[in-house]
């Protein structure tokens, strides 16, 4: 019964988003929704985007192991990286209407940058992708009991994605999300407040994890573990903001203030309803303890489903795995349009003199079937955790994109120059210290950053040349 619930869930929310695609006209249209979504839509999708499967199965396995401070990444530093985008990116990047963030590299710092920096992009996008279609797997074989085996799941998952992502793009990702955001919240406040008064209620269950001490969030006062709290929060925190997810619904925005606004928004209801899944999960705790075990001895991430199986009724696994499914579609149709999009503007799209919006929309949608192979083969061969996957994703995008990024947006002196060795330094020195040194101290992806920063200061300042784009509207230097 609760899978015939799923697939009726599956189709329904399938053609909602294939009704959204009849909006689709042209490029911008499926790029960015023609530039033309509401306050709620935008805070929705960023919302949506972000509340994935690493929200609902990865962080409250990790919280169970490692307490707060494991998941200093996410919910801390993915949530934080939604407000900065908010007040300080959303404006000067929505001001110049690009198609894509890598339409920002090239036009401050020139097209091998632009080149190298959407291919670091695409390719963190990988991990995160593959994650969500790995996730959509584990829920068909849970609700089918053992019927549908993961692989199958993944296919049917990614599959059904695909459909009215190809088609409708950004309006059929934000129409979706819309519906998706409105069932997670309702789902997760209900099934939050039936697990905890099993449990003993709400208050029993975070005092009970606070006196286990679950609630510890700060490391103890040692260097090594102050600078991996540190780094865990920047990769997230920083490596997110030069995303093209994010981009894209900052750009999606009808006016400015809604970019803004909408960004800060859906990082604060993040914040809040990330937690949910964590008491949750130690609610299981409480009920199952053999289980729990089991489980963070085994498939940890199988914990709340099973918790949710084993202690409630069908109208409450209906409500849970709606809510699971909404969480983990939402994500994967946003992440697998935006590398698609990049790739497509950044990449493919220079190879062409003259393009018709009919064939750039085309390149777009087969770009989009291409991706979608690529992270489902990736998904269905990765032995990661689904936490694991995502908090790896964004390492990438630290050293080689945030750096030109922020000085790209901030300071008036960056050059092209600059930029290059801003990507070189932070690159190279990143991927050496993870191939020769990657359990020293400081954490190759922090190395990559400082060498980021070094090589910005290094093209701009110590080389010479002559300054473009003097005339530029960017932000006054806060440097």
């Amino acid at each position: 019964m609760l899978l015939w619930f799923v697939i009726l869930y599956w189709i329904v929310s399938v053609a909602i988003g294939l009704i959204a695609s009849l909006k689709v006209k042209n490029a911008t249209d499926f790029a960015v929704a023609g530039h033309a979504l509401p306050m709620y839509v935008v805070t929705a999708t960023v919302f949506a985007t972000w509340f994935g499967a690493e929200a609902v199965l990865g962080a409250p396995a990790t919280f169970l192991k490692e307490g707060l401070a494991g998941v200093v990444a996410d919910p801390f530093g993915s949530s934080m990286c939604l407000v900065l985008v908010g007040l300080f990116f959303a404006k000067p990047l929505y001001q110049a209407k690009y198609l894509t963030i890598g339409d920002f590299y090239r036009d401050r710092y020139g097209r091998t940058v632009e080149v190298i920096i959407t291919l670091c992009i695409v390719a963190s996008y990988l991990g995160w992708v593959s994650a969500q279609i790995m996730a959509l797997g584990l829920v068909f074989n849970v609700v089918s009991g053992g019927e549908i085996s993961r692989e199958v799941g993944m296919l049917i998952g990614s599959g059904s994605v695909l459909i009215y992502t190809l088609f409708g793009g950004m309006w059929a990702v934000a129409v979706t999300d819309f519906i998706q955001m409105i069932i997670i919240v309702i789902g997760l406040i209900y099934i939050g407040v039936e697990v905890t008064d099993l449990a003993g209620g709400v208050v029993h269950v975070v005092d009970h994890a606070n006196n286990a001490g679950l609630f510890n969030f700060f490391p103890k006062a040692n260097f090594a573990d102050i600078i991996g709290f540190i780094s865990a929060l920047c990769t997230m925190m920083l490596g997110s903001i030069p995303q093209q997810d994010v981009f894209q619904r900052v750009t999606s925005s009808k006016t400015v203030q809604i970019a803004q606004r909408a960004a800060i928004l859906g990082g604060v209801l993040y914040f809040c309803f990330a937690f949910i899944p964590m008491i949750l999960a130690y609610s299981a705790n409480l009920l199952d303890p053999e289980m729990v075990k089991a489980g963070l001895n085994g498939d940890s991430q199988l914990i709340l489903p099973q918790l949710i199986l084993n202690n409630t009724p069908l109208f409450a696994q209906v409500i849970f795995f709606g809510a699971l499914l909404s969480a983990i579609k939402s994500c994967a149709s946003a992440t697998l349009l935006a590398p698609s999009v990049s790739f497509s503007e950044n990449i493919i799209k220079g190879f062409f003199k003259e393009l018709t919006s009919a064939q750039y929309l085309l390149i777009m949608r087969v770009t989009t079937l291409v991706f979608t192979v690529l992270v489902t083969i990736i998904a269905i061969n990765s032995e990661l955790s689904i936490f694991k996957m995502v908090e790896s994703a964004y390492k990438v995008t630290l050293v080689a994109a945030f750096v030109p990024l922020l000085c790209g947006v901030y300071w008036k002196r960056a050059t092209p120059i600059g930029g290059l060795l801003a990507v070189v330094f932070g690159l190279v020195s990143w991927l050496l210290t993870e191939a020769l040194f990657p359990k020293e101290m400081i954490p190759p992806q922090m190395l990559g950053l400082l060498f980021s920063f070094f090589g910005m200061f290094v093209g701009s300042v110590l080389i010479p040349h002559k300054i473009v784009k003097e005339s530029q509207d960017t932000p006054e230097s806060t440097f």
